[in-house]
């Protein structure tokens, strides 16, 4: 059910029948190793892999978030908070005058928080609409998992890494990064974020086998999919 798989007579006639729709939320900007588009790769697949079994359709998914602090590194652009806000509002406007009631916003970018409170202040203006945010990665369930696999799940490590984020002929290092030094991460402008970081990866394992990430992939699936069945009043 991704539209661009769908026309939009398709859609319309699945309106007949249900209001519920997924967007995923993403941000293109540097993650070491991995592909630029990771968030997007993860927010949009892990949508279509919960979203397929029930038919609800998944719109492609935004493409660019709230990433300042990663201006140091080529292509990871960044909007001003005002602008992802009149985008996400916008998309939900016109969203909710097509008909859809029921949105499950699928978050793969730790800078779109703020993008949960956006969705709680939109349903206070449409009353008959409800809006779940839900940052895949970052649940109880999926840390839950992710550390018993390895006890640091990060940013760029081996936690975003799957055969559908790594790039073809780019050779990751082996063994673990020391810890990123998050006091100084806090108070770091973009060029200190680029020093801090060096390859962009926040820390720990680049890498575990593929039996250990498809694991916890798995919970996120299955929790987007509960969310999709049961997550709404």
């Amino acid at each position: 059910m991704h539209v661009h798989e769908l026309n939009w007579m398709q859609l319309e006639e699945y309106l007949a029948r249900d209001d519920r729709v997924v967007l995923p939320l993403g941000s293109t900007e540097q993650h070491g190793y991995l592909s630029l588009g990771t968030d997007n790769i993860l927010a949009e697949r892990v949508s279509v892999e919960a979203a397929e079994p029930l038919g609800i359709p998944v719109l492609p998914v935004l493409p660019y978030g709230l990433t300042p602090s990663f201006a140091g590194f080529p292509g990871s652009p960044s909007l001003r908070l005002e602008t992802f806000a009149a985008l996400l509002g916008d998309l939900l406007d016109s969203l909710y005058d097509q008909g859809f009631r029921r949105f499950l916003l699928v978050n793969g970018h730790g800078g779109n928080i703020p993008a949960g409170s956006l969705a709680r202040e939109w349903v206070t203006r449409q009353p008959d609409a409800q809006a779940i945010f839900h940052s895949w990665w970052s649940s109880n369930r999926v840390l839950a998992a992710a550390r018993e696999a390895d006890p640091e799940p990060s940013h760029a490590n081996w936690f975003e890494n799957f055969p559908w984020t790594r790039l073809a002929g780019v050779e990751l290092p082996t063994g673990r990064k020391p810890p990123l030094d998050e006091a100084a991460y806090r108070v770091a402008g973009p060029a200190e974020v680029r020093e801090l970081l060096g390859d962009g990866v926040f820390g720990g394992a680049y890498q575990l086998p593929d039996e250990a990430t498809e694991r916890v992939w798995r919970v996120g699936v299955e929790e987007v999919r509960e969310l999709l069945e049961n997550g709404w009043r």
